[in-house]
Order: C-alpha cells, then structure tokens, then sequence
C-alpha cells in the first residue's frame, strides 16, 4: 500500500472541514486507490460522550440533550451530502447506533457506575458514526471504499482506555484484510480496538495517530499523512509568536522533545510502530491542502537554523528540595523520585546541583499540594535531623523547551540563550539541558512567557533582524521628526544594522494610540490625531507594561517636568528609555542614581545624550574617556543656542537690546527671553555633566551669575522687560567695549572645576577655544589627564529639532545594537 491518511476531529468536525476531507480523498482516489484512510470522531463528540456517561451515572440523568446534539450534528451532515433518495439507509443505520448508545447509556444509569471497561465501550460511538458517514458519503459518489471498524483487525490486551496492542495477531489480521479488498480505499475507525474476548477498547492519547501507525506498519506504507488543522509542526505556538513558520523536515526525537513540552499537533510515541519501520510521516493542513506541511523521519533533511522549534508548558510549579545533609548522600535521589513514581506524579523536568545540595523537578500546579504532603511524609526523619532544609514549591511558572538537533554541531546556543533572556530582563528560575544536547530547557515566571518565546524565536530565526518595540511620548516638532528621520533609514537599519523599528505606541497632550500589532509609521501622525484615544498617560503606561513586549523602548519627546517619575516603573518592567528631557538626571541627586542603578540592575538602557548639547556626542564621549581610565580637571561650556547666538552678535556699536530683540524674532528665545538669559537651562546641562564624572552635586550648589540688571528681572511685563533692557543699554555697552579693548570677546560660561559649578559672562581671548563661535552653536571643552595642555572640544548645532532628533535617533539604534 502507497500511504495511509489520518484526519482528527477538527478536520471532521463540520459540513465545510469535511467537504475538504472528501476533496482531498477525492483526490488522491483519481491518481490510486492504494491507500487507507483513518478518521477520528466529530470534533467535540467524544467529549459529548464522556459527559454523558459521567452524567449517566448520576440519580438524576440529563443525558438527552447531549445525544440529541451528536444524532443532529451526524444528520446535518447526511443531510448535506447525500442526495434526498439515498438518506433512508444511512440515517437507519445512525439511528441504529445512536440507539445503541442510548442502551449503553441506560445500563450505566442503572447500576449508577461507569468502568473503563464501559468508558472504552462508550466513546467508541464517536469514530463508528463520523467513519460510517464518510464511507456512505464516498460510496454514494461511487469511490471504491469498504467501511472497516478496527475493532475487527487490531487486537489488544484488557488495560481499558489504554490497552496495548498485540501486534503478533494484530499485523497478519491487517494483511489479510487489506489484502482481501485489494483496489479499494479503505476507511477505517481510529482510536479504537477490541481484546481476545471481543470487547472494545481504546488506544489512549493520540490513540487514532496509533491506529494509522499500526495499520501502516502492519502493510509496510511508504508515507503516513496525518491531516490536522495547522500547517504542520511549527517553530513555536503561532498563538504566541505571530512570526513561528512551518518547520519543512524534523527527525523523530526532535518531535518527541516538542510534543513532551507543549507542541500538540502530533503525538510521537503514537507513531512508534510507523518509526519503527522507519516510515516517514506527513503533518498536512486539511484547510489549507496543497502546502507541503511538516514530514517526520529518522533523517530530517538539512536546516539552516540552529535549532529546530520552540515549545512550552504554560503552568508548571517547581518543587526544590534542599540541605546541606544531602551532600554526599546516596540515594536520595533515588528516594525521591521512587515515591514520585509511586503516586503516579509525572515530572516534566529535573535539575540538580552539582554540589548535591538541592534537588528541583518541575510538576503540574495541580498536583503541587500532593507532593507536597508526600515528600513531607517521605522525607520526615531527614528534616527533623536538619539534613534537608525544607520543600520550597514556586507556582505561576512556565517551562520553554528549545530543540534542535543542530544544537550539536554548534556551540555557545547556552550563552545565546540566556544572553537573549538576560537583556530583555527576563529570570531564569531553572535551567536543564540534556546530554545528548538535543534540548535545553528553562523555568520561568508565567507571565514573561509570551514575551521569552518571541526573544528566542526572534534570535535564533530571525538572528539577522532584531525588532525593536518603540513607544513614542511627545509628537511635536522632535517627534514627528524622529519618525521622518526612522522612515528615511529603515532599509539602511535593516541591512547594515540588522534592526526593525516597530512603532506600537504614540501619545501626544491630548491622545494616545497603542496597537500591539504595530502602527505604519508613515501614518502615525494622522492615526493619532483621526484614531486617538483621550491622553491619559498614567494609563498609557499600563499598557505598555501589560504588553510586556521584547525589545521595548519608550522615547520621551516631551518637556513635561513631570513625566519623569514614571521613568523608575519602566526600568522596573524592562523597558529602555531613551530621552532628550533632562528633568531627570537634574533632579535631586537620589532620584537620579535611583534611576541609574535600577536601569543598570535590571539590564536596560538609559539613554539621554541629548540632555547636552542637542545632537553632539557629548555624553559618549565623556562616558568614553570615563570608561578609558581618563579623569576631569575641567569642564567648560557654552551650553545655550540662544546665549550663543546673543553674545557672538553682540559687539560693539551694536545695543543689547536689538540683538535680543533679533534673536527672539528668529524663534531662538523662550517666549519671556529671562528665562534664557536666567542661565537656568545651562545650570541643568552642565550638572548633568558633573554626575556623568561621578560628582554628587544639587541644583543648590551651583553659582550662576546674573547677567541683567536687577529692574529687568522684575519688569511686570515683556515689553516693559525690553525698555527695560533698552535703558540698562550703558551696562551693556561697558561690557562689550571692555572686552574688545582687551581684543577679547564675551562668552556666557559653564564651568566645572575643583567640584564647583560657576555660570556666568566671561571675556575670552584668541587663545581660548571658545573665541571662535558663530550663529547658535553650542561648545563643550573636556580638559582631563590626557587632554591637559589642548582640551577637547567638542563643536557644533547645540538646538534644533534635526538634531535632537537624530540624537534620540542615535541612542534608540545604540540599544538596537546592544540587544543584538
């Protein structure tokens, strides 16, 4: 025989999955006739059946309704594809089963029991209907088919509900008849089997996957095709990783590891008989019938990734049972492990130290109370002496199985697993890996499973792309630029730097969209102002915390003095900031090494180089010669565009208050120029600086020079400030000419020497860096140990919304490297 085909239930579940079904039989019947076909029961009917025998069983039976539900479901069906002139027969012949049922059911509500022995007898009916509906199907459209109830040629032995086959009666009963009916389709009953007395029995989990093994085994078949709902076995659950794809070839221990943590299209040790002749298997989509699907064999061809797929166990508690009494010791594992089998309690997963000091398996959470008990009792005499410390039990986690064969031929996956995990703060309460290096798996927290299984999807397939989840707060002039800017370079991050950037979030003042599937950033704009949701940024951040997506980043545009405190929250939830907000790092000092020390802790990136000096590599590279063992003597800085552009205009013959006024036509002034001219904005960026070196300075320790009068300070108004400033004209002018009789220049200046900040109007001459200066431009000098006798300056645009966003551009595409 060519093949066997298995369809489970969801593939004969409705009017529409079973039309697939019989195209697909259709369709292999023009090419051959040597095949047989294996049918589960309806989707949902053995389930029908269990409760009604449960509900059998009770005093007061309510079991009619289920039996009429499965009799309609079955009725529909041949009311559907059997013409009106040959339905009497078929429908006589459910109605003869489904009476059949009813009887079995009567029986168990009169002795108010239900045995396996029943229970097999029971469930039974499921297959017998959906195999008999598609055989008169099939034979109505004149296919050459023969109804088989495999009960008549797969025997077993009595170990209801799971019995085993007898395959030294079973193989010549499947040859003969198959051999019998020789040019015809067989279509057979899966899942159940009869014992030597005739008695039907069933074969257990993946029990018609079985029933196509053992018939494929038993005729020697080239291929076993098992039609499913899916596209065959896939890297990982496409409910939780959008980005899982069909895995083409798999080997047979590969598969065994991904079902035995999770993975449930098929079920391994089912397909032993087949695998045993080293008959390959097919997973084929019965919805979706010309894609190649999934083949499972003794000898996968090649794969390009390192490892194979990716599955889990989403609830899982962990046991631990430690002391130092056990170091040594014989037999405690034994001990355990014994008394676990005992009970019947399945372990999915064992580590030990290699100190013998603690023991830990992983259980289901159900059972966890059990266990508890029993090893409490087992282990009595042992805590009572203080040989072992106690049983600690952690519940609420997740177990993730990474498989691949290729595992072995590779080395540091370990290291790239757990640095994958690591950076995207993710906690790894256990780890096992097994010797043959097939599988290593990791216990993690429950809620960190969604976003652990895309980190390793994403880094072992798509190891070439790193997605980056970028949350933008502020969509003014900076952000709308910073997405202008992220547009124009997309293709250039994706080939030379393997990096994606995904816009999930944005939020301005007034709205707020959030789309966890991503939103385009070329309509971002126009979909927060059509689409947004009222702003609430209290709740915005919930939401990005409760997504708890990898990769994730969160971009604070804003001026908002108060947007700061939720900085310590996404530090907390792993989530990077990157910002040019310099609220933060000059705030009081604690806040600001709380911030640091909780970015550092747990594994994220703080990211602030626009705080000083806009666009320029100021902070880098002050953390560069930090980091290089370089130390400051001296910082000085023109820290303020619009300070900048006042005093290079202001030279003599020319009234302060006319480049003032100039300046503030051209937009470089606050609406109120005192605020400029306060010195207050150049106070922050140069205390920033001085924390960057390691000084514990406050906002109170710096010395900021006034520059204007003291009757310009309190001028009621803006106006009366510039007649102010305008009869103040003498002041000024003395100071320029001053100045230039000196042959010097005026500067506004941070510095930062022996631990003190001083800010204030300094005439520098030739020699100095600072002499030359034009428009707005902002110029730090780093003078340290190495740069002692020639500082190093650092010169250019220190404001405008180009650079500041490419700043903030450059700090989120630094994190996108280091996560790479």
């Amino acid at each position: 025989m060519e093949k066997i085909l298995k369809f489970g239930g969801t593939s004969c579940g409705s009017i529409e999955s079973i039309q697939s079904v019989l195209a697909i039989i259709e369709s292999n019947g023009k090419s051959s006739t040597d095949f047989a076909v294996v049918f589960s029961a309806m989707s949902g009917v053995t389930n029908h059946l269990l409760e009604a025998g449960t509900l059998a069983a009770q005093p007061k039976s309510t079991v009619n309704t289920l039996i009429e539900t499965i009799e309609t479901r079955h009725f529909d069906v041949i009311k559907h594809f059997i013409p009106v002139t040959g339905q009497s027969q078929v429908i006589a012949h459910v109605r003869t089963l489904v009476n059949e049922l009813r009887d079995v059911l009567k029986g168990i509500n009169l002795i108010k029991e239900i045995s396996p022995k029943t229970s097999d007898a029971l469930v039974s009916f499921g297959e017998r209907l959906s195999t008999y509906l598609i055989f008169a199907i099939l034979q109505q459209k004149g296919l050459p088919v023969f109804y088989v109830d495999a009960r008549e040629i797969i025997k077993t032995n009595s170990s209801f509900s799971h019995s085993e086959v007898d395959f030294a009666v079973t193989n010549p009963l499947i040859s003969s008849y198959f051999e019998a009916n020789k040019g015809k389709i067989g279509l057979v009953t899966g899942f159940i089997a009869s014992n030597a007395k005739g008695e039907t029995t069933t074969l257990g989990r993946g029990g018609s996957d079985y029933t196509a093994s053992v018939i494929g085994a038993a005729l020697g078949v080239k291929e076993i095709e098992i039609w499913t709902d899916v596209d065959g076995m896939m890297t990982a659950d496409p409910r939780k990783v959008k980005s899982a794809f069909t895995i083409p070839s798999i080997s047979y221990a590969e598969a065994m590891e991904l079902t035995h943590f999770g993975a449930k299209v098929i079920y391994p040790p089912s397909l032993q008989p087949a695998f045993a002749k080293n008959i390959p298997i097919r997973v084929l989509n019965t919805f979706n019938p010309s894609f190649e699907g999934t083949v499972v064999s003794k000898e996968p061809t090649g794969s390009p990734y390192i490892i194979t797929g990716i599955s889990s166990i989403d609830q899982l508690a962990l046991v631990n049972l430690q002391g130092s009494g056990m170091i040594g010791v014989a037999g405690v594992s034994a001990k355990l492990f014994t008394v676990l089998a005992r009970e019947k309690i399945s372990v999915v997963l064992i580590s030990q130290a290699s100190s013998e000091h603690s023991i830990c398996f992983a259980i289901d959470p159900s059972v966890a109370d059990k266990v508890r008990k029993i090893l409490e009792k087992e282990f009595a005499a042992e805590m009572a002496a203080g040989d072992i410390e106690g049983i600690d039990i952690q519940k609420d986690l997740s177990v993730i199985a990474v498989v691949g064969e290729g595992m072995r031929k590779h080395t540091g996956v370990s290291g790239k697993l757990f640095s994958s995990l690591g950076k995207n703060g993710i906690n790894i309460v256990a780890t096992a890996q097994g010797s043959s290096e097939l599988n290593i798996s990791v216990v993690i927290e429950n809620k960190d499973l969604s976003k652990a299984l895309n980190v390793i999807h994403e880094t072992f397939f798509f190891s070439q792309i790193k997605t980056l989840h970028l949350y933008l707060v502020g969509a003014g002039l900076i952000g709308k630029t910073l997405i202008e800017q992220i547009i124009g370079q997309e293709h250039y991050l994706a080939k030379y730097k393997g990096i994606k950037i995904r816009l999930i979030g944005i939020a301005n003042s007034r709205k707020q969209v959030l789309k966890e599937e991503g939103i385009e950033l070329d309509q971002a704009l126009s979909l927060l102002e059509s689409a947004g949701e009222p702003a609430d940024l209290a709740g915005f951040i919930s939401q990005i915390k409760a997504l708890n997506l990898p990769n994730s980043i969160f971009a604070d545009c804003t001026a908002n003095k108060e947007i700061y405190t939720n900085y310590l929250g996404l530090f907390q939830s792993n989530i990077s900031v990157v910002t040019p907000n310099k609220v933060a790092n000059s705030g009081p000092y604690d806040l600001y090494a709380q911030l640091h020390q909780t970015a550092l802790a747990k594994g994220v990136k703080f990211l602030y180089e626009t705080n000083v000096g806009a666009g320029l590599p100021v902070i880098n590279t002050l953390q560069g010669l930090i980091a290089s063992g370089d130390r400051f003597e001296k910082i000085e800085g023109i820290l303020s565009g619009t300070l900048s552009f006042l005093f290079n205009q202001f030279k003599p013959g020319k009234s302060f208050g006319e480049v003032l006024r100039a300046a503030k036509q051209k937009g470089y002034t606050e609406p109120d120029p005192r605020e400029d001219l306060s010195g207050m904005d150049v106070a922050r960026k140069i205390l920033i600086l001085s924390r960057e070196i390691g000084l514990k300075l406050e906002f109170s320790d710096i010395t900021i020079e006034k520059i204007i009068p003291p009757a310009c300070e309190a001028a009621p108004t803006v106006d009366a400030f510039f007649e102010e400033i305008d009869k103040a004209n003498d002041f000024f002018e003395k100071l320029v000419n001053e100045a230039a009789a000196k042959g010097e220049v005026l500067r506004y200046i941070a510095c930062l020497e022996d631990q003190k900040i001083t800010i204030g109007l300094r005439s520098v001459g030739p020699a100095h860096p600072f002499y030359q200066m034009d428009g707005a431009d902002n110029v730090i000098a780093f003078t340290t140990k190495r740069y002692h006798d020639r500082p190093l300056v650092i010169k250019g645009p220190g404001a405008g919304a180009e650079v500041t966003a490419s700043g903030v551009f450059a700090d989120i595409v630094s994190i996108g490297s280091h996560l790479a």
